[in-house]
């Protein structure tokens, strides 16, 4: 019944997309569709949801499609200030990242991994997970573009799976 109604009202606003399926759970609400939908076809799923699923519309959120984790490194980050002779932390990064225009549309997945590069550099590696839709979009508008923290260039690119901290082949720790 609710997958009739939705594809009634998604016709009526002339959208090719159609809803197959329908799951109503605890968590959430998931609707299976057939094409990536347009803003217009989420805002009508959304005003049907209020409308006939829920007994209380401020506790539906924004719909969302379906997201996909992505991997980014950030270099060119000095680990160490000697000024200051301190480390960069996480919360340091997470200022960065909340106030550079680059990470605007950014959602963390988890935070911030602060690698040092090795140990004779100054260097240090931050790895990001982040969530975005499955097409990559906002990851793809930040690959391999750059910013400045203080007097140093940072560059973002894109990485495989997070590799944690690394280990060392000689004694293995």
């Amino acid at each position: 019944m609710h997958v009739t109604n939705i594809n009634c009202a998604l016709k009526a606003i002339k959208s090719n997309m159609i809803a197959d399926f329908i799951c109503i759970e605890d968590k959430g609400i998931i609707i299976i569709i057939n094409y990536i939908s347009s803003s217009s076809d989420l805002q009508e799923i959304e005003k049907y949801v209020k409308n006939s699923l829920s007994s209380d519309a401020k506790q539906v959120l924004l719909p969302r499609l379906l997201q996909s984790k992505f991997y980014l490194k950030i270099v060119g980050i000095l680990y160490i200030n000697k000024k200051t002779n301190s480390c960069i932390s996480l919360d340091n990064m997470k200022n960065i990242l909340k106030n550079n225009h680059l990470f605007n549309n950014i959602i963390l997945a988890s935070k911030p991994q602060v690698i040092k590069l090795s140990p004779k550099s100054n260097m240090a590696i931050i790895w990001i997970d982040i969530w975005d839709t499955q097409s990559g979009s906002n990851t793809k508008k930040v690959i391999n573009r750059w910013f400045n923290i203080r007097s140093f260039i940072a560059t973002v690119r894109g990485a495989n799976i997070n590799p944690g901290i690394s280990q060392c082949k000689n004694c293995w720790k």
